[in-house]
Formats: structure tokens, C-alpha cells, sequence
């Protein structure tokens, strides 16, 4: 992607619009050539760069402390640590979409029907150019692009929270998310990575005017993965609010990114359909064989109320307190005038979070799903940047034994799929 994406806030950003030119009495004489443009937009992600050096390193310094005990407790145990990363639960079908394409089918004796249609093209397609290019196997190009995808995510987190609420609170956010419970999926052979890419540097480009950027990485996000639909939703809105307010007189740029954010979701949704004989249905029809359906939240209640009458797997205790403290954070979010993120982020977080609450399916993987929703983590970033050091290191070094402990939990012993 472009450095343009990557631009930086400075004076000149805070005040104006970013997509409003410079006054004409600057530099009247001045004219850049496409070197001199290129060596600019260089000059500004280095320098971001730079500034993200220190979240970037906590964040790989979380992620590969989370590795290492997986490794050694895998070892332990006699298990495979590639193939625990490479190889577990969904990166199976994703390095299989990879491998031989589409049309693979497991008929369950429960009567269900697990087509790996349910799985979206773009990070098998990845995979499989990587291999193309590469002497090396699926599973890792799966794994190599995953990594590539969390510090990428990382990145676009660092400049959405230094944009927002300064440096400090930028890598504290950037911290969280590396230390979250299920943050071992970021070490897996997942999609969340690369969709929580996208979908950062899409809400940056939204919240610095380049709608192009924003609507092309929103339909790559689309392509990515199902919830993915949730960061289109958030340039839609976005766009459509900057057109109320510009009473429909506004650059075509703006128009072209509520068409173009859409496609990659809505694209491969009328693919499948049109494969499977039923153009607006066939895909809702094969995420149900996955006992996936949107029906308003009813299994997700269901699940909470067991665990809360009677003793289950840890795993699934752990998702209802999970689950509990996203609508929390999500209503500190709305809430909190004083530090109440945009619009963009906060239709892209309530999008995400009614797709993990009112969908049926495996009520185990709901904290998986809300693993790109990084800004439900910015009401605690802001409050561990104000509070007290010595609190501050408490509270983040409990999160990373927490982390690293229930991530090798949920690969190794773990009943439920992940």
C-alpha cells in the first residue's frame, strides 16, 4: 500500500481538512516531480515509523513471549509446535482453499455440512501466490503472512491511537491488543490478522480524507473475512455523513468509496450464490451447514445463562466474561464525551460486536471474532496512560500472564475448537 496511507499528523494536518490543498501564497514556485513525491511519502512513513519503533517493539515482544511459552509447553507435552500454529481447527481448510481451490465438503454424522465456501478467498489466494514464489509449504506462507499481517496491524492501530490521544496512549493500545486473552491468534494460521490490518489503515485513511485508500482496503478487508463487511459499513457511514454535511457537493473520491468499499464482501457473498445455485441465499446457506446464522443473539444467551447455572469448560466461561466486557467497553465508548472515538470507528466497532453477539454458531470463537475490534481497548489505554506507573505495569504484566498462559491453554488443551 501506499506511504500516503501512513502520512502523520502535524501542524498543517490539525489545521485544515486533510484533503484541502495548502494556500496558494506557499511555495507559489514550488512543483514536485514523481521522485521527489516518492521521497516524500518515504521520508513520512519512515518517520512513523520511528515514532511507532517503541509499540512495535512491546507489541513483538508480547507476541514472541506468548510463542515462547507455547513452545515450550507444546514440547512438554509431546505436541508439534509448527503444526499447532500451522495446523489447527480453520488454518487447515484455509491451506487446503490454498492447495487445490474451492469444492471441499464434510458431511458431519451430526447431519451438518462444513463446505469450505464459508471461507473467504483473499488469504488462501495469499497463501497460495506465496508459495508460487517461495520454496516453501502452505502452512508456512500461512504463518509467515499472518505475522506480517499482526505487525501490520499494529502499525495501523499505532497511528489510529496516536492520531486520536498523542503517542504514549498509542502504544498502550497498541500493548493491549497483543496481550489479549485470545491474542494467540495472532500467531496462527488466522485471517484476523490480516482483516484488523485492513481494517486499521482503512478507518486511518477515512480519518485523514483519502477515501480511495479507505474504500479499496475496506473491500480488500471484505475479501478477508466475514465480519469483514463491518469496515464497509464504517466508510459507507462515513461517507455518507461528509456528504450530508458537504449538502452532496463533495469530491467524486467520496462518492467512488461507498461503491468500492462493498465489493470484496458483497462480491464473493454473489459468487458463492451463483455457485451454489441461490444468488442472494447460497452463501447464508453454507455458513448455516456451519451452524452459523444470524438469529438475534438467542444461542449466545442460551450459552451465557449455562455457564452461568452450572460448571462448563473454561473456555466457554471465559467467553461470556469476554463477551460481557466488549458491551461494557463498547458502552464506555459511546459514553465518554470527552474521549468518544469517531463515527467511522465506532460504526466499525458496533458492527463487529452485533455480528459476534447475534450470530449463532460455536459460542467459543466469539472472542476470536472480536479480535479486530481494537478500538473497544482505547477507554482502557487512555486510563492506564493516566494512571500510576507502578499500577500501569501491574495491570500489563497480570494481562500478559494472562495471555500467555490462556493461549497455550486454548491450542493445547482446550476441548472446543478455537
Amino acid at each position: 500500500m501506499s506511504a500516503d496511507t501512513l502520512d502523520t499528523v502535524d501542524a498543517s494536518d490539525t489545521a485544515r481538512p486533510a484533503d484541502t490543498a495548502p494556500p496558494a501564497t506557499c511555495h507559489p514556485a514550488v512543483t514536485f516531480t514523481p521522485l521527489a513525491h516518492r521521497r516524500r511519502r518515504a521520508a513520512r512513513l519512515a518517520s512513523a515509523l520511528r515514532r511507532a519503533a517503541l509499540a512495535l517493539a512491546l507489541f513483538a515482544a508480547a507476541r514472541l513471549t506468548g510463542l515462547l511459552v507455547l513452545c515450550l509447553w507444546a514440547e512438554h507435552i509431546g505436541r508439534s509446535p509448527y503444526q499447532l500454529l500451522s495446523r489447527t481447527w480453520d488454518s487447515r481448510w484455509y491451506t487446503g482453499v490454498a492447495a487445490d481451490g474451492y469444492g471441499h465438503t464434510l458431511h458431519l454424522a451430526s447431519g451438518a455440512v462444513h463446505s469450505d465456501l464459508a471461507f473467504f478467498p483473499l488469504y488462501p489466494g495469499l497463501v497460495r501466490a506465496v508459495t508460487t514464489v517461495l520454496p516453501i509449504g502452505g502452512g508456512t506462507a500461512a504463518l509467515l503472512l499472518s505475522w506480517a499481517a499482526a505487525a501490520a496491524a499494529a502499525f495501523g492501530i499505532f497511528l489510529l491511537g496516536e492520531r486520536l490521544h498523542g503517542r504514549t496512549t498509542a502504544a498502550v493500545l497498541v500493548l493491549l491488543w497483543g496481550l489479549l486473552p485470545h491474542s494467540v491468534v495472532l500467531s496462527l494460521a488466522y485471517t484476523e490478522p490480516l482483516l484488523t490490518a485492513f481494517a486499521a489503515f482503512s478507518l486511518y485513511a477515512v480519518l485523514t480524507g483519502r477515501w480511495l485508500w479507505a474504500g479499496s482496503l475496506a473491500a480488500l478487508a471484505g475479501l478477508s473475512r466475514p465480519n469483514g463487511v463491518a469496515i464497509a459499513a464504517a466508510v459507507c457511514v462515513a461517507a455518507a455523513y461528509e456528504l450530508f454535511k458537504r449538502r452532496g457537493h463533495a469530491p467524486w473520491r467520496l462518492w467512488a468509496a461507498t461503491v468500492v468499499a462493498p465489493l470484496g464482501w458483497g462480491g464473493y457473498v454473489l459468487w458463492v450464490g451463483v455457485r451454489t445455485g441461490d444468488p442472494l441465499g447460497g452463501y447464508f446457506a453454507v455458513q448455516a451447514g456451519w451452524r452459523s446464522r444470524f438469529d438475534f443473539g438467542a444461542d449466545n444467551l442460551g450459552n451465557a445463562l449455562d455457564v452461568a447455572l452450572r460448571p462448563r469448560e473454561l473456555a466457554s466461561t471465559s467467553t461470556a466474561l469476554i463477551i460481557g466486557a466488549a458491551v461494557l467497553l463498547f458502552a464506555l465508548l459511546v459514553v465518554d464525551r470527552e474521549n468518544r472515538p469517531p463515527l467511522p470507528l465506532l460504526v466499525y466497532t458496533g458492527v463487529l460486536l452485533l455480528i459476534a453477539l447475534g450470530g449463532g454458531g460455536y459460542f467459543e470463537s466469539k472472542p476470536r471474532f472480536l479480535l479486530p475490534a481494537f478500538p473497544l481497548l482505547l477507554p482502557l489505554a487512555c486510563a492506564l496512560t493516566k494512571a500510576r506507573p507502578r499500577a500501569a505495569i501491574v495491570v500489563i504484566a497480570a494481562l500478559a500472564g494472562l495471555s500467555c498462559c490462556y493461549g497455550t491453554y486454548l491450542l493445547t488443551l482446550a476441548p472446543m475448537p478455537l
